[in-house]
């Protein structure tokens, strides 16, 4: 099942500082504004999201449809097509796509040990 680029996303207390942290590790600001909360790091293709007052835990991000530097691509397994198969599997979701849709949409779901997993498609 390919679920697209992958990234993680961290609740940070402070973004200046963690911002500065990862530039000392030669991430660089990728995507996202100081002033909105949050920056998209890269490293290579290491992607690493910053995210300050947005959510309480660190979340695993995968993003179909995008390739590691967030452009379209030609081919990729729609959300919804993954959401059919994790449900076949017996995967709880803690939020669902609308299967009467199509283009963006997100699921969410954990673990076995809690981490929060989020699919999130923005084509």
């Amino acid at each position: 099942m390919k679920l697209g680029a992958f990234s993680i996303s961290l609740a940070v207390k402070d973004l200046k500082t963690s911002k500065q942290f990862y530039e000392n590790m030669g991430f660089s600001v990728f995507a996202g504004k100081m002033e909105g909360n949050y920056l998209i790091m890269k490293n290579a293709d290491t992607i690493i999201g910053l995210f300050q007052g947005m959510f309480d835990n660190n979340i695993l991000t995968f993003n179909p449809g995008w390739d590691a530097n967030a452009n379209k691509l030609e081919s990729f397994v729609d959300v919804r097509e993954i959401q059919t198969k994790l449900k076949e599997k017996g995967v709880e979701l803690v939020r669902e796509a609308d299967e009467s849709t199509s283009g963006p949409a997100s699921i969410v779901f954990m673990d076995p040990d809690g981490n929060m997993i989020l699919i999130d498609q923005h084509v």
